[in-house]
């Protein structure tokens, strides 16, 4: 069986199997799975992978590049993908921000790069993943705390020095940030994961070894989607899906001197699975929403973990699709027009949507315009009094 579809169907099983579990664990038992997510597992797989970056002026490019994908995917959901959602939905429209924007290639894209692409373009990847790290893990972590104290029941004036101060203590108490703030600082004095004894490399890989049946398991467990918030997610995920292959045609179609091996780089790198970090950030700042009895929660957690389970196999198909037909993804143009087309079908159910609001205001309207004239014309023959009862000949009313 071919290495990519082995690997695809292995995390779809361990999901299945969170699913089987779901009427075995109780909702209040998933916090623990949860907490040994974010406070363990992910800690240190970061930490490895920090430890395991080499650093190279020359190589900036890849994670600039990653970054800037980022941050155009952040513009793009909140002024154009999320434009469909109403006004008042304004925790599902920041989940989306939160989520759209973030790739996980670890998991969805990466084993494909080593099956189609080899070590070397792997090794690349790696280092784009930098860029897609900062933005997840710092970047994302404070737009959640801005909108936290912007959408805090507690009004309080507070100075920028003492959001500065908070942010950063927030910043210190997740263990995640520990992790990557011990990790800088060991990359910079030149140590890596060879550098520390023996016994402590073997634990953080046994550790980290545990991410991804954990994650996997806790979406399987935890998703509950009903067939409303299906179609907005499926609609959301084909329009990321749009953008990206648009924002990839352009860096190619810029670039024309790119290898066959490093557009497809381009190409399958944005489509990877929305990140569990954000989704980390969300969960913290629902805790601090719950200390608060904040009546409008900042994010919604359970829109957000669906939109998760339907993004790894989302993404995961689509990625094998795209190496299996791999002549057809390293053209420039191909890449522009697939992208628009992608938008295009997305938002046809809403512009349909749109026009019949539209036809079906101007028939009540007209109606009520309707109801407003009334017209009476009265027989030319006059109402005479006859034996104490009125007479007409014919009386018309129309």
């Amino acid at each position: 069986m071919n290495f990519a579809l082995q690997k695809t169907l292995e995390l779809i099983l361990i999901i299945g199997l969170g699913l089987l579990l779901q009427k075995k664990v109780a909702k209040q038992d998933l916090k623990g799975v949860k907490v040994l997510i974010l406070s363990v597992a992910l800690p240190a797989t970061i930490f490895v992978a920090l430890l395991k970056i080499e650093l190279n002026g020359t190589l900036l490019v890849f994670p600039l590049a990653a970054l800037t994908f980022n941050l155009l995917m952040l513009l793009a959901t909140k002024y154009f993908l999320a434009a469909s959602l109403h006004k008042e939905e304004k925790s599902k429209k920041r989940t989306l921000m939160m989520l759209l924007p973030s790739t996980a290639p670890g998991l969805s894209c990466f084993p494909f790069i080593v099956a189609y692409l080899g070590d070397d373009t792997l090794a690349l990847a790696a280092l784009a993943d930098i860029g897609n790290k900062i933005f997840v893990l710092i970047l994302l972590y404070m737009l959640a705390m801005h909108w936290y104290r912007k959408n805090s029941v507690n009004e309080k004036q507070e100075s920028s020095k003492s959001k500065l101060k908070g942010l950063f203590i927030s910043l210190i108490n997740e263990p995640i940030n520990m992790v990557i703030v011990v990790g800088l600082i060991m990359l910079g004095f030149g140590l890596n994961l060879s550098s520390l004894p023996t016994f402590f490399q073997n634990t953080a890989l046994s550790i980290k070894d545990l991410m991804t049946p954990l994650v996997l398991l806790f979406i399987g467990m935890a998703v509950r989607i009903n067939s409303g918030e299906f179609k907005l997610i499926i609609s959301m995920l084909f329009r990321r899906t749009g953008l990206a292959f648009l924002l990839s045609g352009l860096f190619a179609f810029a670039i024309p001197q790119l290898t066959p091996a490093m557009i497809l780089l381009l190409v399958v790198f944005p489509q990877s699975a929305c990140s569990f970090w954000p989704f980390a950030h969300m969960n913290a700042i629902q805790s601090m929403d719950e200390k608060d009895a904040q009546p409008n929660p900042t994010f919604d957690v359970n829109f957000g973990l669906n939109i998760l389970a339907c993004s790894l196999p989302f993404s995961t198909l689509l990625i094998i699709g795209i190496f299996s037909f791999s002549e057809f993804f390293i053209n420039p143009l191909t890449l522009l027009g697939l992208g628009a087309s992608i938008l295009a079908i997305s938002f046809t159910p809403d512009i349909f949507k749109t026009t019949s609001f539209m036809l079906d205001r101007e028939r009540k309207i007209t109606r009520k315009t309707l109801k407003k004239k009334s017209h009476m014309t009265i027989a030319k023959d006059d109402f005479m009094p006859t034996n104490g009862k009125k007479s007409i000949s014919d009386a018309k009313a129309s």
